[in-house]
This record gives C-alpha cells, sequence and structure tokens, in this order.
C-alpha cells in the first residue's frame, strides 16, 4: 500500500480566503509544507464562479482586499474579473499557485488522536486519494458551490422562456432586445437589473417580494486618489483601508442604535435620485430595521439611473404562477418575460461539504461551539475561515489567518502536537450568524453554535476583533495544548 503524502496544513479551497491563507503561510511561516485542495479546475472560487452581467464586489475594495497586499487604484467597487486577476496575482506573487491540487473535492477528514493527525480524502475524477496533515484549515466559505438556491415556483414548467440562475450563467445568453425579469432584490440582483438594461435588454423588471435597503456609493474612492498623489500607493491603501473600516463600524453602530434615523437618510438618498412621484414606500421602504439584513451597494447609483431612465423598473408583489408568456402576480398583474432570472440566493454548506470526524466519531457542527468564530470545540488543529456578514469578507479571514499563523508557531517552538478549544458548558448558546438573510435562516439550525461570552462571542466588529485576536493570548484557559 502505497504511503499517503503528508503536509504541515492542509488547506480546504482556492479562493480569496484559501489563497489568502496559504499566502500568510509563504510569508510568515517559511518552511511550512502545504497544499490547497480545490475541487473546480481553476482558482478563484466565487469570483471565478459567477459570471453573470456587472458581477462585483458588494462591499469596496480597499477593505475586501488583502491586509497584506494593496489594492491598488481607486475603484470601490471592483467588477468580478479584476477581483479575480487580484486573487490569482496574489498566488503568483506568493508561490501559492504551485500548491494548489485542483479537481480535489474533499469528502471527509477524521483527526487520529494517537498520530496527532488528519487523514483527508478527497475525490479525483471519481477515485479516492488522502493526505495526512498536522493542521486542517477550511477556507471554502459558506455556500454551495454546485448549486444555487431556487424555490419552486408554481407552474415554472410551463415558462416557454429561459430560466437562469445566476450562479450558473449560460455563456452564449443572448438577452439583447429581450424582455427580462429578474426575481429578488439582494446584492446579484441589484448587479443584474442595472448592466443587463445597459448592455441592451428590451426591459429588465426587478420583481420582490419586499424591498431591500439599497445605498448609493461612489464608484470611486476620491479620498484614496488624493491620498496616492500625496503618500503613494501602499501607504494611501493602508490609510483608505482603515477610513472606510471606520465608516463601515459606523453605519452598522448607528443602524443598530437608531435605525428610524438611518431609515430617514437612505429614503432621502433614494428619493433624489429617482423619478418624481416615485413609489419610493412600495419599492425601497424594508420592512425590517437597517442591516438585519445586508445593505446593497450600487455603484454611482447605477440601479436608480436605469430606473430613471425607463431602461429597468420596480415590481413589488408576489408570484402566482408563471405562464407560457411569463408570470402571474397575486395582485392580478402579469408580467411578460423572455427571460427569468432567479436571484432567489443561495444554499449554505460549511467546510466544502467534508464530514469531520475525531477519532472515528462524526462531528455534528451543530453540537459544537465555536471559538472565536474560528475553531471549533473539541475538534484538535482545526480552523475555518468565515467573513463578516456586516462588512468585507477579508477584514475577518485576514484575522483568522494572522491567529491560526499564531498557533502554528506555538505548536512549532514548544513541540506541542495538538492544540483544541475546550467548551465550557456553562456558556450559553445562540446562533453563529444572528443574521436575516433567507440562505442563512433556512440552514442556521446546521451551523455551529456561538456563546454569549468571549471567547466563544462573535461580535462582528473589526476594530473590536483586530485588538482582541491580535492581543488575546494563547493560554487563555480555553485552548488545551498536547
Amino acid at each position: 500500500m502505497t504511503k499517503a503524502e503528508h503536509v504541515d496544513v492542509l488547506i480546504i479551497g482556492a479562493g480569496l480566503s484559501g489563497i489568502g491563507a496559504a499566502a500568510h503561510l509563504a510569508k510568515d511561516l517559511p518552511g511550512t509544507s502545504y497544499v490547497v485542495l480545490e475541487r473546480r479546475a481553476v482558482s478563484g472560487g466565487t469570483w471565478d464562479l459567477f459570471r453573470y452581467p456587472g458581477v462585483r464586489s458588494d462591499s469596496d475594495m480597499h477593505t475586501l482586499g488583502y491586509r497584506f497586499r494593496p489594492w491598488r487604484g481607486n475603484v470601490a467597487l471592483a467588477d468580478g474579473q479584476s477581483i479575480l486577476d487580484y486573487v490569482r496575482d496574489t498566488a503568483r506573487e506568493y508561490g501559492v499557485d504551485q500548491h494548489v491540487r485542483y479537481g480535489h473535492s474533499v469528502v471527509s477528514a477524521d483527526w487520529d488522536s494517537t498520530t496527532a493527525r488528519w487523514t483527508v480524502t478527497a475525490e479525483v475524477d471519481g477515485e479516492p486519494r488522502t493526505i495526512t496533515a498536522d493542521f486542517l484549515w477550511a477556507c471554502s466559505g459558506y455556500y454551495d458551490y454546485e448549486e444555487g438556491y431556487t424555490p419552486d415556483f408554481e407552474g415554472q414548467e410551463r415558462f416557454a422562456g429561459q430560466l437562469v440562475h445566476p450562479q450558473h450563467w449560460p455563456e452564449d445568453l443572448d438577452y439583447a432586445g429581450k424582455r427580462v425579469v429578474v426575481i429578488g432584490s439582494g446584492a446579484t440582483a441589484v448587479t443584474l437589473v442595472p448592466a443587463m438594461a445597459a448592455g441592451g435588454a428590451g426591459h429588465v423588471t426587478m420583481l420582490q417580494r419586499s424591498p431591500t435597503y439599497i445605498l448609493s456609493v461612489p464608484g470611486n474612492d476620491s479620498v484614496k486618489a488624493r491620498l496616492t498623489r500625496l503618500v503613494g500607493e501602499e501607504r494611501s491603501y493602508s490609510l483608505t483601508r482603515w477610513k472606510n473600516v471606520a465608516l463601515q463600524s459606523a453605519l452598522y453602530r448607528i443602524s443598530r442604535a437608531r435605525p428610524d434615523l438611518v431609515r430617514k437618510v437612505v429614503r432621502k438618498t433614494n428619493v433624489a435620485q429617482l423619478p418624481p412621484g416615485y413609489a419610493v414606500d412600495t419599492h425601497f421602504n424594508p420592512s425590517y430595521d437597517p442591516w438585519d439584513q445586508r445593505m446593497c451597494l450600487v455603484p454611482d447609483g447605477d440601479l436608480f439611473a436605469a430606473i430613471k431612465d425607463g431602461t429597468a423598473s420596480v415590481v413589488t408583489d408576489r408570484i402566482a404562477s408563471f405562464t407560457e408568456t411569463g408570470i402571474d402576480l397575486v395582485s392580478g398583474e402579469h408580467l411578460d418575460a423572455d427571460i427569468v432570472v432567479t436571484a432567489t440566493g443561495l444554499n449554505l454548506q460549511i467546510f466544502g461539504g467534508a464530514e469531520l470526524s475525531v477519532d472515528g466519531q462524526p462531528v455534528k457542527p451543530h453540537e459544537t461551539m465555536a471559538y472565536r468564530a474560528m475553531m471549533l470545540s473539541g475538534v484538535p488543529n482545526f480552523a475555518f475561515t468565515i467573513g463578516y456578514t456586516n462588512a468585507s469578507w477579508t477584514l475577518k479571514a485576514d484575522l483568522v489567518a494572522e491567529y491560526v499563523v499564531r498557533l502554528l508557531k506555538r505548536l512549532r517552538s514548544t513541540g506541542t502536537r495538538s492544540v483544541v478549544p475546550v467548551r465550557d458548558d456553562s456558556v450559553e448558546e445562540v446562533p453563529l450568524m444572528d443574521f436575516d438573510a433567507g440562505y442563512v435562516q433556512r440552514l442556521v439550525h446546521t451551523l455551529p453554535r456561538q456563546g454569549t461570552v468571549a471567547p466563544w462571542a462573535l461580535k462582528q466588529n473589526y476594530l473590536y476583533d483586530a485588538i482582541k485576536l491580535r492581543t488575546a493570548k494563547l493560554d487563555d484557559g480555553v485552548l488545551d495544548w498536547r
């Protein structure tokens, strides 16, 4: 029997998080052996998978970019191809691209306390392949890359046009001159609608069951441009990053403390960009408070501009059924459509779908508690990267990477073989993601829990986490080193 390959660290996923994690190992722990297993044939994760018109970041690039590698230029909300290029350039710069194994779908990982190693099994062309590792790091995000979420719509089989989900956008989709209905009102929908309208669609209708908070932001950061002229690219990136972190944090805190005030401000900005007399309170006045769900940002008000010039419209109603020619609504209205895009959300899937076990006993994530929102109680030498829901993903990903590097340095310098968070059963449980988004609520019961006190509690606050995680003692009475 051939001996399995062994590495110090095995990373699952070669997207934004996985490339960043590996770059941290390369620059901060030289000599560490690692591999990155990626189920798809290419790197980039989300930014390679999504190919729909207008795909772009839904948070500013000066915080979505890595802390250690500046996002160059002044573009705030960048297009998907530019982000993909940035991720892949990072991989090349730090030699990460030489460590990625493509077509490896991780199906299971078992920790053996006797050898203090993970045995990871991946499927490659339908055949199992195993690799052992001292440390396992899941960087595959939290949604299913194979299938997006589409509700069962009454009568959809009768629709004679094309039904498309943004996660599987056909390369040859011709929507020139076509009547398009985009179902949804989240970040994907508000990106698609103006992009398709500008791309030659006959008319694009955003059909939403209920409104979302939508805020126009400048497409380019003028402060960053001025800072770059004064202090250069790298320093301006750092300063702009902190400026945007402070603004994001302030908006979130004010939204939670003074929701009525933020609601009024957002409404006022919407009114200013929409046609006179537009039904703002019907289409842009959500029933929930700001940041109960993620707020959608639109660069330079492109969605509002498309509505104003008549190439796009918004309908707030419920679907009664599909027909051969479009969609019947509960109100009795009918929407004619040649193409219907179901921008209806994602399916959650943690750890890339891999089944974890410890000494042969399956790990049930919902029965574990998340330590610092990056490790699981009772699971040794394991970390996972999940970004913020109220700020840029990479802010948290960088902090997780820095903390994991600290753990690995401690293991190496002391000769310790394993580290595991030990749960305090007196700590009360709450959901890991306190977020009302549909994709979270559908499967929140399957996720790890978090606690109500540190280090089991997630603050969703980068400024707080940046201080706590960088200064936290590794001998905190919760981590068990063996």
